[in-house]
């Protein structure tokens, strides 16, 4: 199994979600991550434990109706079901095996950016931007005019 193609999974639902109004961004997450938790109701690989499990994501995802980090932890869960999933054999797509291991490839991907509060793909660009290198050195060391290696003499301020 490839682990590209959920890594790109995730990274296409991040971008997508990042791209709905601010407002309707985590409501819309937290829905999705409670029917997450409900999605191998239909298979019950795990007897009555797909019940207790789809509880608590529904707990978990009422509590990310105000707050990302509890949508992220749905994700987090989530991948851990998947893994004990597929550890079983009981995929969440029974037409294939894997399935359940490339859903907990891309869930957290998609906790990752839960975590980080669901910034919009705009904030997300300008945080890339000025974590640059070259943003990093002008920020922390701006070039200044006078010092050894200038012309300029230092300044009476500067040699006290």
């Amino acid at each position: 199994m490839s682990v590209v193609v959920p890594l790109l999974i995730g990274v296409v639902f991040v971008v997508l979600s990042s791209l709905l109004p601010d407002r309707h961004r985590r409501p819309f997450n937290a829905i999705l991550v409670a029917g997450a938790g409900a999605a191998y109701l239909s298979g019950g690989g795990l007897g009555a434990g797909e019940l207790l499990f789809t509880t608590v994501m529904a707990l978990v995802a009422h509590r990310g109706l105000t707050s990302w980090r509890f949508i992220g932890l749905g994700w987090l869960l989530h991948t851990g079901w998947d893994v004990l999933h597929h550890l079983r054999g009981e995929p969440i797509l029974p037409l294939d095996h894997d399935s359940s291991l490339g859903c907990a490839v891309c869930d957290p991907v998609i906790a990752i950016w839960c975590l980080a509060g669901g910034p919009s793909l705009t904030t997300m660009i300008g945080r890339v931007q000025s974590t640059s290198i070259g943003s990093r050195i002008l920020t922390r060391n701006p070039p200044s005019p006078v010092g050894p290696d200038s012309s300029v003499p230092p300044s009476r301020s500067a040699r006290s």
